[in-house]
Order: C-alpha cells, then sequence, then structure tokens
C-alpha cells in the first residue's frame, strides 16, 4: 500500500490560537513569515510544536514571502520597508528556524511559496482576482521566478537543505502553468508539489478551471513535472469527491505517478474574512449534512480510500489553517 508522509498544519492560525500573536495588513504585512524578522525564537516554538507531533514534512515560514510584502515591512534598521537586496537573511532564517525546530525529528524542509494572491492587501488567493499587473500567466510566471532566484542567492546555499518545495493555494490554472515554468526556469531541482484551493460549492478553482484542466496544466507539454498534485486549504467535507476527481485524472495519464497531496482546513466550518480578517461562522454549511467525524478521522479515510484505489504512488497528508499540532498529532496516529 502507498506510503504516507505526516505534513505539519496551519502555522499562522496556530501562532494565532496558541502563542497569541496578532497580524493584520497594516502591520504584519507579511502575516507569519513577520515572525522571520521580529520573533524567530516563537516561530521556531510553534514549529517544534508540529515536529513533536509526529510530522515528516515541515512547511518555513515563507509563504507570504514576497518583494512587495517586505517593501511594506517597516524596522529600525528598515524605516522606509525592507529592501530586495535584503531579503535574502530573513529566507535563510526561515530554513535555519525550520531545521532547529525539527533537530529531534527526521522531518525534511519544504519550502512554502503561496500564490501571488497572497501576497495582496487583501488576500486574493481564494477569489485569484489579480490586479492588472499579475493577471496572466507570463507576469505570473515572472514574479514567482523573481522568488525562487531569491532562494537561489541566499547564503546558506539553501536550495540544497530542502527537501521539497509547495506550491500552495493556487486560484487559478495560469498560475499553475506559471509555477511550473519558473521551477525548470529557476535551475532548482528538487521534488515540487502543486496545491490549488477550491473555496466554492463546486469542484472547480475561483477561475472555473476543473481538475482535469489542473491536472492537465501540471502534466501536460514538456518542463518539469511536479512530483506530488493536490490539494489545500479546502473545506473537507470537499475532499471525497475531489479525491476521486484527481485520482480518475490523474489514471488517464501516461506519464509518471504523482504523489497525491491533501492538507485541508482544521476549521469546523469557519471561513476566513479577507476584508474584516476574521474567522467567521457561517449559517448553513454547504456539502449536505455534516459529518460529525472528528476531522483527522475523516481525512485518514479519504486516504485511506485513495490507498484501496492504487492510482497515486504516495501520499502527503496534513492541514491547512486552524489544524494545531493537537490535530496533527491526532492525524499521525490513524496511520
Amino acid at each position: 500500500m502507498a506510503s504516507v508522509q505526516i505534513l505539519d498544519g496551519g502555522l499562522g492560525t496556530s501562532l494565532q490560537d496558541q502563542y497569541g500573536v496578532k497580524f493584520d495588513s497594516k502591520t504584519t504585512p507579511l502575516w507569519s513569515s513577520d515572525l522571520l524578522v521580529s520573533d524567530p525564537a516563537t516561530l521556531e516554538a510553534c514549529q517544534r510544536d508540529f515536529c513533536d507531533a509526529g510530522t515528516d514534512i515541515l512547511l518555513t515560514a515563507t509563504y507570504q514571502v514576497s518583494p512587495e510584502g517586505f517593501q511594506r515591512t517597516k524596522t529600525s534598521e528598515y524605516p522606509n520597508g525592507i529592501p530586495e537586496n535584503a531579503i535574502g537573511r530573513y529566507l535563510t532564517t526561515a530554513v535555519d528556524v525550520a531545521e532547529r525546530a525539527s533537530v529531534n525529528s527526521s522531518a525534511k524542509i519544504a519550502l512554502s511559496l503561496g500564490p501571488y494572491g497572497a501576497c495582496m492587501i487583501p488576500g486574493q488567493e481564494y477569489s485569484g482576482a489579480y490586479d492588472d499587473e499579475h493577471n496572466d500567466e507570463e507576469a505570473l510566471y515572472k514574479w514567482h521566478l523573481q522568488r525562487l532566484r531569491l532562494v537561489q542567492a541566499a547564503e546558506g546555499d539553501l536550495v540544497s537543505r530542502l527537501g521539497y518545495v509547495a506550491f500552495e493555494t493556487l486560484p487559478r490554472l495560469d498560475e499553475v502553468r506559471a509555477v511550473r515554468r519558473a521551477i525548470g526556469d529557476s535551475g532548482i531541482r528538487v521534488p515540487f508539489w502543486i496545491a490549488c484551493v477550491f473555496p466554492g460549492d463546486d469542484e472547480k478553482l475561483p477561475d472555473g478551471s476543473t481538475v482535469g484542466d489542473v491536472v492537465d496544466a501540471a502534466f501536460g507539454g514538456g518542463g518539469d513535472l511536479p512530483w506530488g498534485i493536490g490539494i489545500n486549504c479546502t473545506k473537507i467535507h470537499k475532499l471525497p469527491g475531489l479525491v476521486e476527481r484527481f485520482g480518475d485524472c490523474v489514471s488517464a495519464f501516461s506519464g509518471d505517478v504523482p504523489s497525491l497531496i491533501l492538507y485541508p482546513d482544521g476549521t469546523n466550518g469557519e471561513v476566513y474574512n479577507t476584508t474584516t480578517q476574521v474567522w467567521e461562522k457561517p449559517d448553513v454549511l454547504g456539502g449536505g449534512e455534516r459529518d460529525t467525524r472528528p476531522w483527522e478521522v475523516q481525512l485518514a479515510q479519504v486516504v485511506k480510500d485513495a490507498q484501496t484505489r492504487g492510482i497515486f504512488k504516495s501520499f502527503v497528508v496534513g492541514g491547512c489553517c486552524k489544524a494545531s499540532h493537537h490535530d496533527i498529532k491526532k492525524l499521525h496516529d490513524q496511520f
């Protein structure tokens, strides 16, 4: 049966819920990545919680890293914002912190890279409604390539210390194509995965693309192929149907079979309001009658059902927003 690796959970929400860290777009435009600048010790403690819970893969605190976000971040050293030529030191800090947090485990480090929309104010990773300067594949390709080159240029030979590169919460088909091109042209030869977000009531990306479209964009044509493909930052009740679609589409693909990547939200139905920047409980949950089983039981069942189908070569399973290290420990114990 295909192996399962346990991923960590929601870093930003864990920093908020477990450590009392406050985020807002004005004072912490980098969100969880702000701790690379302001408080690496607290970041390390939070990431160590996940490693102690049994994670096999630990994501770096770099999801919102961008030149724009650093430029908006004011410090005593950089009162007008952190310039692009200073970003490298904070990327090195991200990998250093992750390595220290995982020193007592065998966890591999995955470089977390969110979509362009995660760096907008307000964030647009759930809508894919980008500004005119980043509203096509070529512009997104250049933006992601620039960020990858910042990683390459940082001190400490960061690329050699990574087990994976994770492109996360992609809401648009052109961005799927863009990240694939970008990592190919960056020269970074590390296994990478592509995880998309499915926030609506249907089984489509915010731009209307289907799972079949995603698989075609990720694996069709030439270029580097992702090691894994899947879903993150999506409500857990949507996973069974989406995983079935991914399996059907992947089984029709003639190349190397990828790993399936699954890290849904750990919420109990809360939805993040990007305008108010708070988690809100909707009056009615989508997806029909609510499954009352614990989050980790539902997620483990999705994986076990997919294992039975025998399509994917392996699985990476964890949590996104509101999934704490306690949730990850319970998930770990399911396998």
